[in-house]
Parts: C-alpha cells; sequence; structure tokens
C-alpha cells in the first residue's frame, strides 16, 4: 500500500502545479486542473475519503453542509480505465452515511447504496471501496443515505482511457451544477407532504387570463384555465423546488461568485458538465459559442454542435468549445426559470461577459402532459364545462375506452392510439394522472426550449460511437409506468410505491427490454444501478447507451439492459424527493 500512497501523493502534486499532461501521465493533456475555482483533485489509485460536516455561507446565512474532505463539492477523483482504485470512506458525522459510484459498473458490494449494497456506513466506521475501473469517461459520486446527497455530499469523477479519444483540446474542466437550499432538507420535505405546491411562486395571475384572453380569445383561455382547475393541477407546476428556496451552485459557487475558468487565445476546451442536483433541470449555453457535444453520460457519442442541452438530474455531458473572444458567460438556467448558476470562461481573471435574462417561464399544455387533443384548440367551452374533475377515480380504466365519467362530447373528435396502464393504477389512491397518448418524444427539446431560436440537443441527435454492445434482441419485455399524486407528494411506479413493492426478477445473462411511461406531469430522471441503459428509437433500434434515462411527461420511450451483474441493484427516479416519497424498486439478479 505504501507505494500506491505514495503515486498518490506524486500525482496529487503534479496536479496542483498543472503538470499532469506534460509528465505523462493521463491522457490527454489537463493544464486546468488546478485553475481557480476547480474541485480539488486527487488523482491516482489509492484514495482516502472522510464524510463530514462544514461551515459554509452561500446565501448571506451561515450554514452547515454535509461534505467530503472539507469541500462542497467533493474532490474531482480521477481514475484511469484499467486501474484498481481503492478509495477508505470514512464517517465523521453523528448518522450513517454511504458513496454511491453513480453510472459506475461494479460488483455489487461497491455499489454503495444501505440495505441494498451493504449496511452503511456507521458513524465512525470506515468503509473500503475496492473495484477494477472498466470504463472511461465523466461521471459523479454522491450519498445514497437519506437526503444526504441534498446538503453537499457529492462529487465529480473523471475516468482517462487508455486509448486515446478522437478528439484533443488543451483545457479541461468539470462544471458540476447542484442546487442548495438554507433549509433542512427533512423539513422541506414536510413541506412538499402538506403543501405540494409551496415552493410554486410563479401560479397564472389575473394578469396571465387578461393576457391570454387577449392572445387567444375569451372561450379558449377559460376552457384552459378550466381544464386545469378540473385536473387540480397547474401548468407552471414545472418543478417541486424551486428558486423560491433554492440557490444554484457551479463548482460549489452561487452566481455572485462567478466560477471562472480561464484559458489562452487559441484553445479548444473541454468542459464536463454534470448535474448533481437533488431536484433541479437546468437549461445551459453559453450565448456567443456553439457547443459540440461528444460523450453523453461517461459513453462517447458521434459529436454534435448545438447551442443549448438541457441536462436532467444525474446526467452528464462533455461539450468541446473553441472560444475566440476575451470572456464568455456559462449560463445554466432552471427548467422552471426561477433562477440559474452562472460562471465565466475567460481569457484572464476578472473578465466579464453579459448575464442573460431569464427565459421566458414556460407552461405545461395537455400535450406535453400526453393528454393530446384536450387543449381548448381541440375541446369547445361546452365541452370543458361537461368535464369532471380528473382526479383518479376519473381517470382509471383507461385501457383503449374512454374516460369513466368523461362525458362523451368532450372525447369527439379525439382520434388517437389510447395508452394502457397497469391494473395496480385503477382506483389507486396513489395516483392522480394517467397519460391516454403517448410517444417517444425524442425529438422534443423539451418544454420551454422548442423554437426558441437556437439549436437545442435532444436525445434524438444522441448516437453512440459504438454499435450495439449485446446485439441480441430482448427476450422479453417489462412495462413500468412513473405514476404519483401531486396534492399528495406520493411517488410510485405502477402506482406502487416501494415499500409495498416486489423486486424486479432478471436472469443473469439475458436481455430485457424496458418500456418506461410516464403517468404524471413531472420530468423524471430514471437511473438503473450496475448495469446500462441502452436506448431505442422509435422502431426499437439501437441509439445511445446511458445510466440516466430522462422521461418527460406523457412520454413512453424503451432502452435494453443486459443482465450481467449479480445482486440487488437501486431502480429508481434521481429527484431525490421522488426516491424518498416511493418511486424507487429493487432489481434483483440471478443466476
Amino acid at each position: 500500500m505504501h507505494s500506491n500512497t505514495s503515486r498518490r501523493t506524486f500525482v496529487k502534486g503534479l496536479a496542483a502545479a498543472g503538470l499532469l499532461g506534460g509528465a505523462g501521465l493521463w491522457r490527454p493533456p489537463v493544464w486546468a486542473l488546478a485553475s481557480p475555482g476547480q474541485p480539488g483533485v486527487l488523482a491516482g489509485s489509492d484514495f482516502e475519503l472522510s464524510i463530514g460536516q462544514t461551515p459554509v455561507n452561500l446565501t448571506g446565512n451561515v450554514r452547515t453542509a454535509l461534505t467530503i474532505n472539507g469541500s462542497l463539492p467533493g474532490p474531482l477523483l480521477r481514475w484511469r480505465e484499467g486501474d484498481t482504485v481503492t478509495l477508505r470512506v470514512r464517517n465523521r458525522l453523528a448518522e450513517p452515511t454511504s458513496i454511491h459510484w453513480h453510472g459506475i459498473i461494479l460488483p455489487a458490494n461497491m455499489d454503495g447504496v444501505p440495505g441494498l449494497s451493504f449496511k452503511g456506513i456507521e458513524p465512525g466506521g470506515v468503509y473500503v471501496y475496492q473495484f477494477k475501473v472498466n470504463q472511461h469517461g465523466t461521471y459523479w459520486y454522491h450519498s445514497h443515505s437519506g437526503l444526504q446527497e441534498q446538503q453537499g455530499v457529492y462529487g465529480p469523477l473523471v475516468i482517462d482511457p487508455r486509448e486515446p479519444e478522437p478528439f484533443t483540446y488543451q483545457r479541461d474542466y468539470v462544471v458540476m451544477l447542484t442546487d442548495w437550499t438554507d433549509e433542512d432538507p427533512v423539513s422541506l420535505m414536510k413541506t412538499l407532504k402538506k403543501q405540494s405546491d409551496y415552493y410554486n411562486f410563479h401560479k397564472p395571475t389575473v394578469g396571465d387570463f387578461i393576457k391570454d384572453v387577449a392572445d387567444k380569445g375569451w372561450s379558449a383561455t377559460a376552457a384552459d384555465r378550466l381544464m386545469w382547475a378540473k385536473m387540480k393541477m397547474n401548468p407552471t407546476d414545472l418543478a417541486d423546488v424551486s428558486g423560491a428556496t433554492y440557490t444554484f451552485l457551479m463548482n460549489g459557487q452561487p452566481p455572485a461568485q462567478n466560477w471562472t475558468g480561464l484559458f489562452r487565445a487559441g484553445e479548444k476546451i473541454r468542459l464536463r458538465l454534470i448535474n448533481g442536483s437533488a431536484m433541479t433541470y437546468f437549461d445551459v449555453r453559453i450565448p456567443g459559442l456553439k457547443m459540440t457535444v461528444v460523450a453523453a453520460d461517461g459513453q462517447p457519442v458521434k459529436p454534435v454542435s448545438v447551442d443549448e442541452l438541457r441536462i436532467a438530474v444525474a446526467e452528464t455531458y462533455d461539450v468541446l468549445v473553441e472560444p475566440s473572444e476575451a470572456a464568455y458567460t456559462l449560463f445554466a438556467q432552471s427548467m422552471d426559470r426561477t433562477g440559474y448558476a452562472r460562471g465565466t470562461l475567460s481569457r484572464e481573471p476578472g473578465l466579464l461577459a453579459p448575464v442573460p435574462a431569464l427565459d421566458a417561464r414556460p407552461w405545461l399544455t395537455m400535450d406535453d402532459m400526453g393528454m393530446g387533443g384536450m387543449d381548448h384548440g381541440a375541446m369547445d367551452h361546452g365541452a370543458m364545462a361537461d368535464m369532471p374533475a380528473m382526479d383518479h377515480s376519473q381517470m382509471a380504466g383507461m385501457d383503449g375506452g374512454a374516460m369513466q365519467g368523461m362525458d362523451h362530447s368532450a372525447m369527439a373528435g379525439m382520434a388517437m392510439p389510447m395508452q394502457s396502464h397497469p391494473a395496480s393504477e385503477t382506483n389507486n389512491p396513489l395516483v392522480d394522472m394517467q397519460a391516454m397518448s403517448t410517444s417517444p418524444k425524442l425529438d422534443d427539446p423539451g418544454i420551454g426550449l422548442r423554437n426558441n431560436g437556437r439549436k437545442v440537443l435532444t436525445y434524438a441527435d444522441l448516437r453512440s460511437t459504438f454499435e450495439d454492445p449485446d446485439g441480441r434482441e430482448p427476450s422479453r419485455t417489462i412495462e413500468l409506468h412513473l405514476t404519483g399524486h401531486m396534492e399528495k407528494f406520493a411517488w410510485s411506479f405502477d402506482g406502487v410505491k416501494f415499500s409495498d413493492a416486489e423486486p424486479i426478477r432478471l436472469t443473469y445473462g439475458e436481455r430485457v427490454r424496458v418500456v418506461l411511461v410516464n403517468d404524471t406531469m413531472m420530468t423524471h430522471p430514471i437511473h438503473l444501478h450496475g448495469m446500462w441503459s441502452d436506448l431505442e428509437d422509435e422502431n426499437g433500434q439501437f441509439m445511445v447507451r446511458k445510466h440516466t434515462i430522462d422521461m418527460p411527461p406523457g412520454s413512453r420511450r424503451s432502452y435494453r439492459v443486459t443482465a450481467d451483474a449479480l445482486g440487488r441493484w437501486a431502480y429508481h427516479c434521481h429527484l431525490l424527493y421522488h426516491m424518498e416519497m416511493g418511486m424507487f424498486r429493487e432489481v434483483r439478479v440471478q443466476e
């Protein structure tokens, strides 16, 4: 062990001097590792990590964060593909803790999920993670204990490849986006249980109604408002937790601190975008600068040039940029437009570029929610007036027939394939809506990004640089519905919360197709531990390998999974409070 530790210390020293590339230890050069604002770097194969408490002031108020090695985010861990890494994680908290290596393929007992993978790390205890690194790219790590991820237990992870990548660059920056609240996360979750829209300060107003009447007419506007009222939902409810309590961070710094990445004229920069938030989707752009996407969730993709991309919670994207001006703003606005994280790419410290205004607040439509044809454009006011309240008792039983309790006049002209639903959703107090008509929506930029004058990345743009690594047709299909009840802030798969659910059982070596259907009005990032998720197109053809699949409202998406990892694995929505409230399953891979 002495030689490993010495090597780690040596490499860390080189990183601090910005000399890793010149020493030839890692490919390609990574000159930016020691730049101001970049997380501290630990590189090599032997690591000491300690989870404890640290005072922080991110909002003007001193609060206690839970941190890794005293920093927020935790240190940037730099591994090399093919190495065996050893990570000793010590718990200096008064409660159990854990570390999950997000997107890393490893043995089940190294995955870091208390209750499934291991018992967790007790106060004062230490757990030794050790496994071979069989991949490369941009990933991250975080606690899987309680709500510690919200409190700061997360950090970036970069794995350098054995073989050179098919592109070059001179700078390498991690850009980790997160959300911070001064509130106690347990209290925040209790608030959501009591009033799920508590943090939605952008509910429709009388002024919005008057403006819509002027734009669309009285009848259409009244019909639209009545539709939402009948469903007991809100078209501005895009995020459960908003900028009303969140401060959005870039590499641990709020917008006022302006994280800065330096570059020299003529350099190409690799930005490793990581969304390590608890609950926030970000729309990322660099005004005046194109981004070339070269990797998604750590896996290489065929390059695609965009102006903007939406990064779901837990996703990562690697992009290349070639700045020509002296300074650019790196702008990451929350999907609900209640705030932003912000930084600067500049040739020298102190240079600034204009910070754009937040985009207009988007509103959900019936099409967004898989209720296509039910917008006011398809239904007259009389039909809307006859429509019953759309809680689950009226929405159940949509197995190809009309909605129970819904006036047939309201269904007139709605020619669409009807989405079927599992029996467990019927008359279920944990389910308040079901999508009527679903589609993959792979080429849809998403709510708030359509027709904005910018080229926005979609899943349809993503193509792995390799063919389907398995190649077999799936032997069976598993369909799961993402379900919830907004008012109760209850979340589940198929209307069954985790505590009442049986494991999803896979046979070791089999290839299965997973079909997800989003029956809620929220967007959910779904993460399977231990195995890759190979996203398919509308025709069942392999598109791109990912570890987290984003599921917009009203979407139906499929992906293939090879059950090549024995053990008990977590499978869940990566919105932290949704996971805690039941949108979680165990996947058990057995011989």
